[in-house]
């Protein structure tokens, strides 16, 4: 087991009672002059589905790196379940139980979807090289459970008649939606999706946000997203936080979020650029 790493920002997070699933507290990133992540901070409760938005270059997935450990923050602490992560690296960090999805979709393309599911499924071995080679009774009854989990997963997603097909032949949005089962399929109890609905149409997106509710109440998991669809997150997201030059603008409920001034400048320009009818939209 990883040892914890002494990071005296933490005594900082813990708040009484139940701690949150998820704790960042004053966590900052520079990538040479450039200050991406600035004093962020952010609590998530278990079950809740939440957002983060913000322009384009606000720092989103630099908080999503930082998270999950594929950046280390300057300062600033992460605590997951208790224990603090902060600058764990990647896999450890998965382990523990975060998945995510990337905003450039990563997938074995030239495997089956039924393997790309298969192998995050595989974080949870529980046989030997033994088994593996002379294909004991462990070995072949953890494939049977893996086969049987993985193909679930893609019926859950609309998939499981494509499970043969490469990965690279599905059309862009089930892509999208293979990529959130193979995290699923990690028995994460966060889930960070990194603009699940880019590049889907009206419809897909509308399915999108029925499969996230789905997800959260059928495995209990908690959702952080990334996205620039703001009717997605209005309709889906309890709790919102606004990036605008890496620092937090804005946090709480979505009705409160689409009227805050600060959040449509920040989206729209000064007051005198855009509309005061009271049409604008994010």
């Amino acid at each position: 087991m990883t040892p914890a790493i002494r990071n005296p920002a933490v005594d900082h997070v813990i708040k009484p009672g139940a701690p949150p699933l998820l704790a960042a507290h004053g966590l900052v990133k520079r990538f040479g002059g450039l200050l991406a992540v600035d004093d962020f901070s952010l609590e998530l409760r278990s079950g809740q589905i939440a957002g983060l938005i913000g322009p384009n270059g606000a720092g989103k997935t630099t908080v999503f790196n930082l998270i999950t450990g594929l950046d280390r923050p300057d300062a600033g602490a992460i605590l997951f379940a208790g224990q603090d992560i902060t600058g764990r690296p990647a896999h450890r960090i998965a382990e523990l139980g975060i998945a995510r999805t990337f905003q450039n979709i990563r997938l074995a393309g030239q495997l089956s979807v039924l393997d790309n599911v298969k192998i995050a499924c595989h974080k949870h071995l529980d046989y030997g090289f033994a088994d593996a080679v002379l294909r004991l009774g462990r070995y072949r009854r953890h494939e049977r459970a893996t086969q049987e989990k993985a193909l679930s997963l893609l019926a859950l997603f609309g998939l499981a008649q494509l499970a043969a097909e490469p990965a690279d032949a599905l059309p862009y949005g089930k892509r999208r939606n293979l990529e959130i089962a193979r995290a699923l399929a990690t028995e994460g109890s966060l889930l960070l999706l990194d603009e699940p609905a880019a590049g889907l149409n009206g419809r897909e997106t509308a399915d999108l946000v029925e499969l996230i509710r789905d997800i959260r109440d059928r495995y209990g998991v908690t959702i952080l997203l990334i996205e620039h669809d703001m009717k997605l997150v209005m309709r889906l997201c309890e709790h919102v936080v606004v990036l605008d030059y890496g620092k937090v603008i804005a946090r709480g409920r979505p009705e409160q979020i689409r009227d805050d001034p600060l959040v449509i400048e920040a989206y729209l320009g000064k007051p005198k650029d855009y509309p005061r009818d009271g049409n604008c939209e994010l």
